[in-house]
């Protein structure tokens, strides 16, 4: 894998490569269904469904349904994924997430688009922080929260044969290009984007980006900061974020969604037991989403690079 941040726009949106990559699914797979509420517009993946009118399905708004389709399918050996926007794709169906998914133990691959608060001009309504803690309570679960379009296309191609609940989170657009086509990504397996030996960021989702560029800041500084994209929030790479632990002074979490039940707290819930560390937190603080742009959002809910930095000083002090 080679690293290749610019802090450029990538070659294709993620909308893009979602489009694509259900193409290449269903070409070789023809077991592979695609479920829309109604939402193929966000995505531009419209042709699809006239492209491949026995693979692809829109159920309109009916996000309950959907998951129920897709169950069905799944019973008569396909392999459903299903889209919709985050709070519909977990808060609004997670009945039918939890007995009808997880808990029957059916492999549905579920994307929630426009995470957190990439929501941004839908607003509150539409902007949904505690779809990582509602996923992550639910047995056998996977949540990957997408930093990187190429990321997002490698994890609909190898979660296509996972057991049991998938979530994918991801914006639509305006991610900034991480890594090469060539990466190799695997479940539970986080990727180490920057070494240092002072402090450890930890950043999931669009705040991937944000740590490296906190990370650059803080060298300047003179502060050797390690970054890490975490890549799977479920299942956890324990085992990097122990060895991050013994050889740096403490670790900072970045996540694009409540502080409570997400990415922070799983890194807390697992060190407090191994081995306690200094850990500090930036994601939303118990708040409801609002209409804003994305720059906006950052500076509201504190996800910056500014945040990111005097959080490691203060770990870097301690």
């Amino acid at each position: 894998m080679t690293m290749r941040y610019t802090g450029m726009k990538p070659e294709k949106e993620v909308f893009e490569v979602i489009g694509d990559t259900f193409r290449e699914l269903i070409e070789a797979d023809p077991r592979v269904v695609y479920i829309d509420a109604d939402l193929m517009g966000s995505l531009k993946t419209q042709n699809l469904w006239s492209e491949y009118p026995q693979n692809v399905f829109n159920t309109g708004i009916q996000e309950a349904n959907m998951i129920g389709l897709a169950c069905g399918l799944y019973l008569n050996g396909f392999k459903p994924y299903v889209h919709t926007f985050t709070p519909f794709a977990t808060r609004r169906v997670f009945d039918q997430l939890a007995v009808s998914v997880a808990y029957a133990h059916k492999s549905v691959r579920v994307i929630g688009s426009d995470a957190g608060i990439m929501a941004t001009h839908n607003g509150g309504t539409h902007m949904c922080f505690e779809d990582v803690a509602m996923v992550r309570a639910l047995p056998e679960s996977c949540i990957v929260d997408v930093s990187d379009p190429i990321m997002c296309g490698a994890f609909m191609k190898l979660t296509k044969e996972r057991p049991g609940l998938t979530y994918i989170r991801t914006p639509r657009r305006d991610l900034k290009d991480i890594y090469t086509r060539d990466t190799n990504f695997q479940i539970g397996k986080a990727k180490i984007l920057r070494d240092g030996q002072d402090v450890t960021l930890i950043g999931s989702g669009i705040m991937v980006s944000t740590c490296l560029e906190a990370a650059e800041v803080l060298a300047n500084e003179g502060i050797s900061a390690k970054v890490v994209d975490i890549i799977t929030i479920k299942p956890l790479d324990e085992e990097l974020i122990l060895q991050c632990a013994q050889t740096t002074k403490g670790i900072v979490t970045a996540e694009n969604a409540n502080i409570i039940g997400g990415l922070g707290s799983a890194v807390c819930e697992y060190l407090s037991a191994i081995y306690p560390t200094k850990v500090l937190r930036v994601g939303v603080e118990d708040q409801f989403g609002r209409v804003g742009v994305e720059a906006f959002l950052r500076q509201s809910y504190g996800l910056t690079v500014e945040n990111i930095v005097d959080k490691a000083k203060c770990i870097n002090e301690m």
